[in-house]
């Protein structure tokens, strides 16, 4: 078994023993398909720039994704990881006009506000872009024309709600007014959220501009429609070679195909705003492209804002797979228009393989609220003083994969506190700490057949096996509760070998292979939470005074006797019990929900009372009209 001395980023590592071929660097320059190589193309949902992002946003779309390209990038995969702000539309011109600034600004302000939140969350892109470039508006018009020539636009007159006092038309949610169907006076022209009726802006009544409250009024307006009917039977045929082979999520190809099966119809893909990209024809010179059409065009400009060479990973179906993650809401977008468009411009284009998308994630049993002060935004993780990595590890297992999930300060303590630090933190601390102690810091010569090593490497290879194919399959959760398992594992393998002070006296053989195997093992365990817990995988290998390293398939001792590790260290730290009702008090949550339903008690208990007075005031009038018919005078309901 050959020695090498590895060549890594840190002078410490120089004296390192281990076996060759296993380290793995992840800071890698350009990154282009290889022919040699599996090449996966991973694209996460482009967030909207004009928010901030809050936990469900984070672990719908940008942290699935970074976990699957990190495990991609350390199993030795050709892996590119892209994304960036969504930064055209109305929703921005409109968000600028409130805040008194252009669109530009508000896009440059919120742009750095993202990815501070996704850096401090370990958000790993290989570029993190947005949509507001020159090589967008070149691309997205390219395709534009693409679907033109080949007779797939059409035109089309929509009437629109116009504001005058502010010159532009308005987008369904950027109408207000009183809904039809309850009387609740601030319904939005999509929905109103007192009793949940879908609405058309035309329906509220006095409806009015959300900007600036003025009255709208009624224009007619061309179009450019993409003709998705055409489209169809084509798109159908490619759904279903891309369903099979890339194993869509199943909420993803549900989603799918209730559309298809209400059958597809022209969509319009024009917008009359200045704040986008221009429509490449004469006649439509004053409208952008909407949004939708144009934002998931944005993964093709930032990989071209990336690499000259980016048709190598856009054109090339043959060589690369593209892996897309969002939430449900984004499906039909990234299932039906986009690809309509890549189809329509009758080009080769490296098209879905695998979407993964995700259910919602609720905040202690409501929804996250930016107005109403509930929840957890990205950029207030930070001030919990919790790292990274335990908020990471505490999305990722509650993860609503199949089924919406819910954020609990109680279940986030728990898990730290009994997963974390019990578990994966006890494991890595006990067996270093004793080598420090008892061995000088240096693992001994060992011969693994002291102790029942196949049984043992047999029981891990499974381990790591359901691991492998979980996280191939973008099974997140299960991976990482594959990987919670090795640890406990290793927990059991120090409790069954008693590694203590009378093992080592009066077994030193057995001792000295519990040190080597059991050591392996936490290299191994660095490898596997790499993916999701970053610092963490960096923490434990600083500890074993090593490189990071590959995920294998199968577990082997590539540590090597005479290997020096590091000083222990502790990779987690226990929470009180009773932040969490600090936490709940600062961001919302059980206090809100305590509010909500005494809100609820409060307006229940009113309207049982008005509707005790409204009958007391009916019988009164019952009583009164029958009085009155007695005497001879005449009821106001007969005279009429």
């Amino acid at each position: 078994m050959r020695e090498v001395a590895v060549d890594s980023v840190a002078d410490s590592l120089a004296n390192a023993k281990l076996k060759s071929d296993i380290e793995f660097d992840p800071e890698v320059p350009e990154i282009l398909p290889k022919d040699d190589q599996e090449n996966i193309l991973i694209t996460s949902a482009l967030p909207y720039v004009n928010n901030v992002p809050h936990l469900g946003n984070i672990i719908g779309s940008v942290l699935s994704a970074d976990v699957f390209s990190r495990y991609c990038k350390a199993r030795g995969y050709n892996a590119l990881f892209i994304c960036g702000t969504d930064e055209y539309g109305t929703a921005t011109e409109t968000k600028a006009l409130e805040e008194g600034i252009t669109p530009q600004a508000l896009c440059d302000k919120y742009h750095v506000i993202h990815k501070e939140v996704y850096d401090w969350f370990n958000i790993k892109f290989d570029k993190f872009g947005r949509t507001t470039t020159p090589l967008q508006t070149e691309i997205a018009q390219d395709i534009f024309l693409g679907l033109n020539d080949n007779g797939y636009l059409e035109e089309q007159s929509m009437t629109q709600l116009y504001c005058e006092q502010h010159g532009g038309f308005l987008a369904d949610r950027f109408v207000e007014g009183t809904c039809p169907r309850c009387g609740y006076e601030d319904a939005r022209g999509d929905q109103c959220d007192s009793c949940g009726n879908l609405l058309n802006p035309f329906e509220l009544i006095n409806p009015r501009c959300k900007i600036d409250g003025s009255s709208p009024v009624p224009r007619d307006s061309n179009h450019i429609f993409l003709s998705l009917d055409k489209l169809q039977p084509e798109l159908e045929k490619w759904i279903q070679k891309s369903h099979e082979s890339g194993h869509w999520s199943r909420n993803g190809k549900q989603i799918t195909d209730s559309w298809l099966k209400e059958g597809l119809h022209p969509r319009c893909i024009t917008r009359d705003l200045k704040w986008g990209t221009p429509v490449p024809l004469e006649n439509y010179k004053d409208k952008v492209l909407y949004v939708w059409f144009d934002a998931c065009i944005g993964y093709v400009s930032i990989t071209a804002n990336y690499t000259k060479n980016w048709r190598q990973w856009w054109n090339n179906p043959e060589n690369v797979k593209l892996y897309q993650f969002m939430g449900k809401d984004n499906v039909p977008f990234h299932t039906v228009v986009f690809p309509s468009s890549e189809l329509g411009t009758k080009k080769t284009w490296t098209m879905l393989h695998h979407i993964s998308t995700t259910e919602y994630l609720q905040y202690e049993g409501g929804k996250f609220s930016k107005s109403r002060n509930v929840g957890v935004f990205g950029n207030n993780a930070k001030e919990t003083g919790v790292p990274p990595d335990v908020w990471r590890y505490y999305l990722l297992m509650a993860r609503p994969e199949t089924a919406d999930t819910m954020f609990s300060w109680r279940d986030f303590i728990f898990r730290n506190n009994n997963e974390l630090l019990a578990n994966l933190g006890n494991f890595v601390n006990r067996i270093v700490k004793f080598v420090n102690a008892k061995y000088d810091n240096k693992i001994p010569e060992y011969n693994p057949d002291a102790i029942d090593y196949a049984g043992f490497k047999e029981s891990v290879d499974g381990i790591l096996a359901q691991y492998n194919d979980a996280l191939k399959n973008v099974h997140l959760r299960s991976g990482l509760e594959a990987a919670l398992q090795l640890s406990a594992r290793g927990n059991l393998f120090l409790q069954e070998n008693k590694m203590n002070n009378t093992l080592l006296a009066e077994e030193p053989e057995k001792a000295n292979a519990v040190v080597g195997v059991g050591l392996n093992l936490v290299y191994l365990l660095s490898a596997v939470v790499y993916p999701y817990l970053p610092d963490t995988a960096q923490g434990i290998v600083d500890q074993l005074n090593t490189p990071l390293r590959k995920i294998p398939t199968k577990f082997a001792l590539d540590l090597l006797p005479g290997h020096v590790i590091g000083k222990a260290k502790y990779l987690f730290t226990r929470i009180d019990e009773k932040k969490e009702e600090e936490w709940r008090a600062q961001f919302g949550g059980g206090a809100q929900k305590k509010d909500d339903a005494a809100e609820k008690k409060k307006e229940d208990k009113k309207k049982k009372k008005d509707e005790k007075k409204k009958k007391k005031e009916a019988e009164a009038t019952v009583a009164a009209v029958a009085a009155t018919t007695e005497s001879g005078i005449t009821s106001p309901v007969e005279a009429s």
